[in-house]
């Protein structure tokens, strides 16, 4: 059977971790799950970059030493991932014996084979990317490296380099040749650009009277190991290279690299000269993912918008921290990090349409079932019911190929789709008021239908929110805490007449300040355009003052141009004129409305909604609405009105 390796960056020890670890170590982490959910052998490493001059100079700082640092620090990481519900084989640290062994073994072997040689440097040094440039590399004077852009050092001293470049013709030819190497293919085309240009040596060595903190050469005790050359060797320290040849050959090549695109360059370009110079196979992919934005700056601690993933994750729940960050960043894009954003998402697609939508089922399975799992009656499903079973094993098959293919926000946005056709077929056949009128075997295949159909759900996000999906699974009377894939691609797994669990409220509605909701929304609110908005029962339903209508800016806007976003199936980008101003929104109508049937349309849009970014386009706006079933339609004026004009 074909196995599943995947890494993360290993992380520097130098501060506290932030978001982006957070992100990353959770994205590998689901996949990891969702691969030892089909059955497939799987090995997930992350671990701690500890060495260079980055964490000697935050030693220095904190008047301790870099061990001292590295030990305080590391500590961090893993208590986070802990609480994070991190499930790696391996947590591999750089001060280990077992990693320091091998890069010497390395460096000795490539010195012995002339892969490496002494020579003089003169150039520039960035101490935080630790990485060395020529002139013509320089943006404005400073660091060219995508949110960095310090100042560079002179450094002029002999050191030790790895002959990079006599691997240039071959790491383009590589990479064109396997279009799958590097991805996104944006990321595949930035390092084509970058190997436009002749690649020079790489410089491997840094000389102890500037630099004590590292792995030392084995052929010249005054130096120590670049810090990027350790570090990616962990991929194959961690999992018994050299010695251990079985284990190693188990599990390498790598099948995911996933890393930020800002260490692109690293793992792009030296990587894989390191690996050719060592006779080594390539990692399958190498995928580069976007950036956590606030509004459209990227998070740094020197702007102080840094969100602490162990702060965020307390205050709101692991599994719904969890499931923010998978359903809201589409792999590859940059991705804006909101609380509004999280609270939105979580009151829509947690809270009120799967939380409420269990509650509603546990309810009446108590009433009407006596706390058991019903028995469907023979012959009573209908066209609801075919309908529905359809729906939630499509769905789940497409999550299957969405992991695959590192669609995982489209995956989840489908499982949120099953969750609201779920919904929507109780308010069809509700059967509240078949129990009522005495129809208990509708009641009992109704109620059927959307306890199996919750069952499915609850084994797709389980890898996401493995603690809630496990309490929902306890709920329904499964007694296995994790799913397997494969039965959750069957219907009619669960047993009438199982005892369902207690019935708790799984994801509580987040309050403002105030006490009154917080921003919520359907699908149609998250990405600035037209949605399903779930249906409410009446004590559902809020009042509003006529002060908090006042708020909205509702205007006419007249359509110019559409188009699909590419990668969504749901998504449509318009080009609207609100009166002259010319504006971009992003709407959920793409199986409602081919792209040329909209344009020189009038319609009505909430004009003074916050900008929001949807799969990396700007929405500013959002368009009205109305839906019925599977029906939903645009709400637009009665005559010829220009655009621009106040709708009240």
């Amino acid at each position: 059977m074909q196995s599943f390796y995947v890494t993360t960056p290993i992380y520097y020890v130098n501060d506290r971790p932030h978001i982006g670890h957070a992100y990353t170590t959770i994205l590998a982490d689901v996949l990891a799950r969702y691969h030892r959910l089909m059955g497939t052998p799987t090995f997930f490493l992350t671990g701690t970059d500890e060495h260079g001059q980055k964490v000697q100079r935050a030693a220095e700082a904190a008047g301790i030493t870099p061990r001292e640092q590295a030990d305080r620090t590391v500590v961090r990481f893993q208590d986070l991932w802990r609480r994070l519900e991190i499930t790696s084989d391996d947590f591999i640290r750089t001060t280990e014996a077992r990693h320091t062994r091998v890069v010497q073994q390395i460096l000795q072997d490539l010195y012995n084979r002339d892969e490496i040689y002494r020579a003089e440097y003169d150039g520039w040094y960035c101490v935080t990317c630790e990485r060395f440039y020529t002139d013509k590399d320089l943006k404005d004077g400073c660091c060219p490296e995508p949110g960095c852009g310090r100042v560079v050092e002179r450094i002029r001293e002999a050191n030790y380099f790895f002959r990079m470049s006599a691997y240039q013709d071959w790491l383009i030819r590589t990479i064109r040749e396997r279009p799958g190497f590097i991805q996104p293919d944006f990321r595949r085309n930035e390092t084509l650009g970058f190997l436009r240009q002749p690649l020079n040596d790489l410089c491997i060595s840094r000389p102890k009277n500037r630099l004590t903190w590292g792995i030392e050469l084995p052929f010249d005790a005054d130096y120590v190991t670049y810090v990027w050359f350790d570090a990616l060797v962990n991929y194959i320290s961690a999992i018994g290279y050299p010695e251990d040849r079985t284990r190693f050959e188990r599990w390498w090549p790598a099948t995911y690299h996933l890393i930020g695109k800002d260490i692109l360059t690293t793992h792009t370009v030296y990587w894989p000269t390191m690996l050719k110079a060592m006779g080594l196979p390539l990692p399958q992919t190498i995928f580069a993912h976007g950036w956590w934005l606030v509004g459209r700056d990227k998070m740094s601690k020197s702007s102080g918008n840094v969100v602490n993933p162990m702060a965020f994750a307390e205050r709101y729940g692991v599994d719904p921290f969890r499931y923010f960050l998978m359903a809201e960043m589409t792999l590859g894009q940059d991705a804006s990090f909101t609380e509004e954003a999280f609270v939105r998402r979580y009151n829509a697609d947690l809270a009120n349409d799967l939380g409420n939508l269990l509650n509603r089922v546990m309810k009446l399975i108590g009433k009407y079932g006596g706390g058991c799992i019903p028995e469907p009656a023979d012959g009573a499903a209908g066209g609801d019911e075919i309908a529905l079973r359809k729906a939630a094993l499509e769905t789940a098959g497409s999550v299957g190929a969405a992991v695959e293919g590192m669609r995982l926000d489209e995956g989840l946005a489908r499982v949120a789709g099953l969750t609201r056709e779920v919904n929507r077929y109780m308010e069809r056949r509700r059967p509240w008021d078949l129990g009522r009128e005495g129809r208990l075997e509708d009641t009992a295949t109704v109620l059927y239908h959307a306890a199996e159909a919750l069952r499915i759900v609850s084994g797709l996000l389980f890898p996401v929110m493995p603690n809630k999906m496990a309490e929902l699974r306890r709920a329904l009377g499964v007694r296995e805490r994790a799913p397997d894939m494969g039965r959750l691609q069957e219907w009619g797994v669960l047993g009438a007449g199982v005892r369902i669990g207690e019935m708790r409220s799984l994801f509580p509605r987040i309050q403002d300040a105030s006490g009154t909701d917080a921003p919520g929304g359907t699908e149609g609110r998250r990405t600035g355009g037209a949605g399903r908005r779930p249906e409410r029962s009446k004590e559902e339903k809020v009042e509003i003052t006529y002060a908090d209508f006042e708020k909205l800016d509702l205007r006419t806007a007249r359509i110019d141009s559409a188009e699909k976003v590419e990668g969504a199936d749901k998504l449509l980008r318009l080009q609207i004129d609100v009166g002259g101003e010319k504006r971009q929104i992003v709407a959920g109508i793409a199986r409602h409305y081919k792209p040329e049937d909209l344009a020189g349309r009038t319609i009505v849009v909430v004009a003074n909604l916050k900008p929001a970014t949807i799969r990396g386009v700007e929405s500013r706006g959002m368009l009205l609405a109305a839906s019925s079933g599977d029906t939903l339609r645009l709400v637009t004026v009665d005559g010829d009105v220009p655009g621009g004009s106040a709708v009240s």
